[in-house]
């Protein structure tokens, strides 16, 4: 028989760890999981001034692995990761750099795998738990000039899929987020001026991106955070393996 839940989307008494939480779509995915109910643990690599979160490097192994293992120690549990930060570059394919490719892998594609080890392991051994690895758009469609973002996202989301199979009998999910475009703290670089933001030039360049979506409508930090609850509840307790794509049919794959 089937259990129906009424209300599938109540956490609490779980704990979460969001990491790239002090802005954008962490802080939202954050904020969104807390008022659900979870005792939510926040990282970035330079914490928020007005909003807490613990400093953690994602890249760093060694780190990830004690920090996991300290906050399921510290709450008695860990039933949500949430793997998302991630750092990006403009550089193409013909001038992406070893340097770039380090430092943009470290995080974007490292981060996910090290993240999703230290909670695999504690969720197996409790038989139950949500990894949400957040990828990308660009894993569906050719964006030349972020190559090697698009390339350390599509090598997380393949990641993911094969942790998803092998970790399933005991109880674990991994799924992947892969957000349209999204306003985002990440993308106001386009509309820097001599070291400062220019509301007009950021303005226009949202205004662009928007008609470009077929839905028509910019998408926002919540809306990639709502994808994080439903993965993160019982609602989405037979998704495994799975990519959710909120992009307001941008970079839907035919």
């Amino acid at each position: 028989m089937t259990t129906t839940h009424l209300d599938p989307f109540d956490l609490s008494g779980r704990v979460a760890i969001v990491t790239g939480a002090a802005r954008g779509i962490g802080r939202a995915a954050a904020e969104l999981l807390a008022s659900a109910g979870a005792t939510v643990v926040g990282t970035d690599w330079v914490p928020a001034d007005d909003f807490r979160t613990e400093q953690l490097d994602a890249s760093d192994q060694g780190a990830v692995d004690a920090f996991v293992a300290e906050v399921a120690g510290r709450h008695g549990r860990l039933d949500v990761m949430v793997n998302n930060a991630g750092v990006i570059g403009d550089l193409s394919p013909l001038h992406v750099t070893e340097a770039e490719l380090d430092r943009v892998f470290a995080v974007n594609f490292k981060g996910v795998v090290f993240g999703s080890q230290a909670a695999a392991r504690l969720m197996i051994e409790r038989g139950s738990g949500s990894i949400i690895n957040f990828v990308s758009g660009a894993v569906d469609i050719a964006i030349p000039a972020v190559a090697a973002y698009a390339s350390a996202k599509a090598a997380a989301h393949q990641f993911s899929r094969s942790l998803a199979l092998e970790i399933a009998p005991h109880g674990v999910r991994v799924n992947c987020i892969a957000p349209g475009w999204t306003d985002t703290p990440m993308n106001t670089r386009h509309s820097v001026v001599e070291g400062s933001l220019d509301p007009d030039r950021h303005a226009a360049y949202v205004e662009s991106r928007r008609s470009s979506i077929p839905l028509g409508i910019t998408g926002e930090p919540i809306d990639q955070a709502y994808a994080v609850l439903y993965l993160a509840s019982d609602a989405a307790r037979f998704m495994t393996g799975n990519t959710i794509r909120p992009n307001g049919g941008m970079t839907t794959p035919w």
